[in-house]
């Protein structure tokens, strides 16, 4: 799967490989390298993921050879650099099943998609009185943004309980659904848990009383196929840098209804029909809502991600990464004084684990020292490190190109870390 040194950076990953992880592992430079003085072990793609050199390549390539601005140019360089870009919007259609590229936004990350659908669809559909529903385990980029735009409005935030397994509330969720309710915006897999939340079960409840649904699917992308049109999700929104991809880039999914329904979130460039001093019409969808010069270079690099991800059979990939989960389960769970925060039945590859009252900090910063690469803290999920009681978690999150003599690295590693500091 590497490309050879004169291979077009344009050709096509080849369909449907037999899934090698140590072939996938040559793809991406960054693990040949040493940090203090050992063997790299990244482990913390739930906040980014590495990127492979066909995607590293892409981005030179657009520099040296393509760049120009999109969508106002008639000389050569403008048209090829506006076909790369909006052949990513119909790659990403095709990759989602939405019916039609006008249903895909580009912004600049998940963040940013949800305050989208906030400033865009809560300021105009949301009034005194009404209701927002989240859920205890959402990250803040779902919460901050409600809560702003319900101040501003009026309205109220309900948030749906969940277990001591990380789970939510079923039954809870449904009670909270009224004639009040305007909107529910849930994560679909907890980037704190790994949790997989029973997001089409949530929409058809939320549907059943005319309620629109917005999935925050940072965290679900990198790890299984979403069909947005077999979920019948009215937003879904997530970031490249997590699937392989350049950071700075993020789609929003809408329905074309919806969108069409919606105000622009930000005025300028592009997303204009016709500009007067007297008054302003806006472009068609896509545009309308994507103002200014976009991020070029990354978007036609996300499109080398998706092809990367469409170069392996998805349940190849899904069932190395539940062989991770699984083995990094079993084998941190026989260390003594540790304890898994986020035990859900159903699962990626996330494992969230204190080591007693030990500060998680301490724990990464001793794996640090052994080159193993984890996140600490409290993720940007404080409310739901509130429920359980604790400042943060060590979270190990896995990615395609990870093995098993990773999981084992980690164990040594925490292993190490409960003997100096238990």
């Amino acid at each position: 799967m590497t490309l050879p040194a004169q291979q077009d950076p344009h050709e096509k990953t080849p369909p449907r490989r037999a899934f090698d992880v140590e072939e996938v592992r040559s793809d991406f430079p960054v693990l040949k390298r040493e940090v203090n003085g050992s063997p790299l072990i990244y482990l913390d793609n739930g906040a980014s993921s590495q990127k492979p050199r066909q995607v590293i390549n892409r981005v030179s390539d657009y520099y040296r050879n393509e760049h120009a601005n999109i969508h106002r140019g008639v000389h050569h360089l403008s048209q090829r650099a506006t076909d790369a870009y909006e052949e990513v919007r119909e790659a990403t259609c095709r990759f989602l099943n939405a019916s039609s590229s006008r249903e895909i936004l580009f912004t600049r990350g998940t963040t940013e998609s949800i305050n989208l659908v906030a400033c865009s669809w809560g300021r105009r559909f949301l009034s005194e009185g009404d209701e927002v529903v989240i859920s205890t385990m959402e990250h803040h980029s779902n919460i901050v943004p409600w809560q702003m735009v319900c101040e501003e409005k009026g309205a109220r935030l309900r948030v749906i309980p969940i277990s001591r397994s990380g789970e939510l509330d079923m039954e809870a969720f449904a009670g909270l659904l009224n004639e009040r309710t305007r909107l529910v915006s849930v994560v679909h897999v907890s980037n704190a848990l790994g949790t997989v939340n029973p997001v089409k079960r949530i929409i058809d409840l939320a549907h059943e009383r005319g309620v629109p649904v917005l999935l925050d699917g940072a965290q679900a992308m990198p790890h299984m196929q979403v069909d947005v049109r077999a979920l019948d999700v009215d937003f879904y929104a997530f970031s490249a840098h997590k699937m392989l991809g350049p950071t700075g880039l993020g789609i929003l999914y809408g329905k074309e209804a919806l969108l069409d329904s919606m105000p622009p979130y930000q005025g300028g460039g592009e997303m204009i029909e016709r500009v007067t001093f007297e008054k302003t019409t806006y472009n068609v969808l896509p545009y309308k809502f994507e103002a200014g010069t976009p991020n070029i270079a990354d978007t036609i690099a996300f499109g080398t991600a998706l092809e990367y991800y469409g170069g392996f059979d998805e349940r190849e990939l899904i069932a190395h990464e539940q062989d991770l989960l699984a083995y990094a389960t079993e084998r941190l769970n026989r260390i003594d004084g540790l304890g898994i925060v986020g035990t859900a039945k159903d699962k990626i590859g996330v494992v969230s684990f204190n080591l007693a009252d030990v500060h998680p900090f301490d724990v990464g910063t001793i794996l640090d020292q052994m080159g193993i690469a984890v996140r600490t803290g409290h993720h940007c999920t404080q409310p739901l490190m509130d429920f359980y009681g604790i400042a943060g978690t060590v979270r190990a999150s896995f990615a395609l190109y990870n093995n098993r003599d990773d999981v084992d690295a980690l164990v040594a590693g925490v292993e190490k870390a409960a003997a100096i500091l238990l």
